[in-house]
């Protein structure tokens, strides 16, 4: 009987600590934008340097609509920003924080 109230306290403890439905959601939302091959090495880019659409279309030897296909997604995600330079839109990561996920995940992978 004791070890069930336990079991009962820690299942409560441990579901009162999870985030709400919407911000599970939200962050799951967040990891599919990393789950694409083409995004990721995107972001990775624009970690190294911020780059123009056709400057990244080159190093990933992609076409220009494709790449800014992939860049209103990342923009819609809030990873990514432009910042228009005449003609031209140069893209930046949004914040640190892209920064962060990018290294955090490497270092586990490459681990």
């Amino acid at each position: 009987m004791a070890d069930d109230l336990k079991k009962l306290e820690l299942t409560s403890t441990i579901r009162n600590k999870l985030p709400d439905d919407e911000v599970i959601y939200n962050l799951s939302e967040l990891f599919k934008m990393f789950a694409d091959p083409t995004r990721a090495k995107i972001l990775k880019c624009l970690q190294i340097r911020d780059l123009y659409v056709g400057e990244i279309a080159d190093i990933l030897n992609m076409s220009i609509s494709a790449i800014s296909h992939q860049l209103r997604v990342l923009r819609t995600a809030k990873l990514v920003k432009g910042i228009k330079e005449g003609k031209e839109v140069k893209y930046s990561l949004d914040d640190d924080h892209v920064t962060k996920i990018l290294e955090y995940g490497l270092t586990h992978v490459e681990e």
